[in-house]
């Protein structure tokens, strides 16, 4: 049996396995373009769609063909525009606290500053004042904390005792022993998971800046500390998506380093980074693993597309892009570059290559495509798929790159300022 059939039947069981004998001799990517999703993927799909996390029609019209990938600053805008105002549209009658809003909710917020746009900041107050500024839980775990991010950037603006205190409330829970309950077969510590490095810590980094409290750094930076010593690979320099992925291999024999993990623990670093002063005593180690995932993920860049495919090292078993990790290692690379992390003359190039790619998933109407839906691990996906994560992604993504555009001509932007003495 050729080896692209015994993959993608692996992925099925019983008569759906015997019905796409007849298909045997079509690989998978060409399965998959012609919308022969799994099963159980089809219905991770169905159910994010039930969530209103977003969709993926079968006839999503044409790509944009009038968005330039020219690091200009106005072809930036008009591009980080285009699929900001589309997803606004699309969303805003179902806002919610959960991740999968909060992530779109922080790129809401770049986005609004960096266009600038008033009109994203004030769907974002509208939406916290809607919630009362408060967390989805009341001992949130990472996940559950993330939408704190958006509060407490409006409260760095506003200065609003209401907009901060639910959340420092809750912090504050944390700080004192309480605990969000962690599944049995998973490490039993707060961020047991990678995607929990871009959820958590850039809230507490947020609060430390609201507070000028550093026990909110400390908390960053012990937790950080056991989710890199057990999920961090010193060797590949990237991360696995939980312990369970420790010894699991791709079909071609490889180890699972899903792209969106990759991307949530680099613009994780980043956005941490943002509000942790330049002088706070973990600094440099943040921006040193920083450092050592760029220098993992360019050489996994996709020299056609530019972007990242959803198994970091099984290109052929997930052969097209994928939109939500790329637009989050995208942003982080180009924050790096625009902070003095990374080389501008080493990784500008990629930076151009990946928004060149995300800007050839956006359509006519302004969807995002190639979004994998909600999951753990590396997934199949249909070409239209667009979901409200992947748009925040693609819309830090987007604010750092016309960072980058409009000070072509400097060495790097200012980092946050020193501790208190």
């Amino acid at each position: 049996m050729p080896k692209f059939l015994a993959i993608f039947l692996r992925r099925l069981t019983g008569a759906t396995a015997c019905a796409c004998m007849a298909l045997a001799i079509l690989p998978p990517a060409l399965l998959r373009a012609q919308n022969d999703i799994p099963p159980r993927e089809q219905a991770a799909i169905d159910k994010d769609i039930s969530r209103h996390f977003g969709s993926a029609p079968a006839d999503p019209g044409p790509r944009a063909k009038n968005l330039s990938a020219a690091l200009k600053p106005r072809a930036v805008r008009k591009a980080v525009r285009k699929v900001a105002d589309w997803q606004l549209r699309q969303s805003q009658p179902y806002f919610d606290r959960i991740w999968t809003w909060s992530v779109m909710y922080s790129g809401f917020m770049a986005a609004a500053d960096a266009l600038p746009e008033p009109r994203y900041r004030k769907a974002m107050d509208d939406m916290a004042n809607g919630f009362h500024w408060q967390l989805r839980s009341q001992v949130p775990n990472a996940d559950d904390q993330s939408i704190g991010q958006t509060y407490l950037e409006l409260y760095l603006r506003n200065s609003k005792a209401n907009e901060m205190e639910p959340t420092k409330e809750a912090l504050d829970r944390l700080l004192a022993g309480a605990a969000a309950k962690v599944p049995a077969n998973q490490a039993q510590i707060p961020w047991w998971w990678c995607d929990a490095l871009f959820m958590a810590p850039p809230v507490w980094s947020r609060m430390y800046a609201s507070t000028q409290d550093a026990k909110y750094l400390d908390y960053v930076d012990q937790h950080w500390s056991e989710t890199s010593k057990l999920l961090y690979d010193p060797e590949q320099h990237l991360f696995y998506r939980d312990v369970t992925f420790l010894q699991a291999k791709e079909p071609n024999g490889e180890p699972v380093f899903w792209s969106r993990g990759e991307g949530w623990v680099m613009a994780g670093i980043a956005r941490t980074l943002d509000h942790m002063p330049a002088d706070w005593k973990t600094c440099a180690r943040y921006e040193q693993q920083l450092r050592e995932m760029a220098e993992a993920v360019k050489k996994l860049q996709d020299p056609q597309s530019g972007l990242w495919h959803a198994s970091m090292m099984d290109a052929a078993d997930y052969p097209q892009p994928e939109t939500s990790g790329s637009a989050l290692m995208t942003f982080a690379l180009a924050w790096g570059i625009n902070h003095g992390v990374l080389s501008r003359a080493e990784y500008e190039p990629v930076v151009a290559k990946a928004w060149r790619g995300l800007l050839g998933e956006v359509y006519a109407d302004g969807r995002l495509g190639n979004i994998q839906q909600t999951g753990s691990a590396p997934a199949h996906y249909l070409p239209s798929s667009s979901y409200t994560y992947g748009v925040g992604g693609f819309l830090l993504a987007g604010s750092e790159v016309l960072e980058l555009s409009e000070h072509a001509h400097h060495s790097h932007l200012p980092r946050s300022g020193s501790m208190p003495q």
